[in-house]
């Protein structure tokens, strides 16, 4: 049986999978602590909780664009 998909091809259309799948996991991750385990409001706890959940956001969204890069990149 010959192969109907070039190599090529292939390894892009992984990358837009994997990209759009680790966004998404990123976005679910950050809207279930941020909303669901109430992290993102001040509603009388410390606010040392909503500061470290916002420091979190931002790099693991720092992390997240290296990733798209370096994947990208090649």
């Amino acid at each position: 049986m010959e192969e109907r998909w070039d190599p090529e091809i292939k390894k892009y259309f992984r990358k837009v999978l994997y990209s759009i799948t680790y966004g998404l996991m990123w976005l679910m991750a950050c809207a279930t602590f941020g909303i669901y385990f109430q992290l993102a409001y001040t509603n009388g706890k410390p606010f040392i909780f909503t500061a470290l959940y916002y420091a979190g956001v931002i790099i693991t969204m720092g992390l997240l664009i290296r990733w798209y890069y370096l994947t990208w990149r090649k």
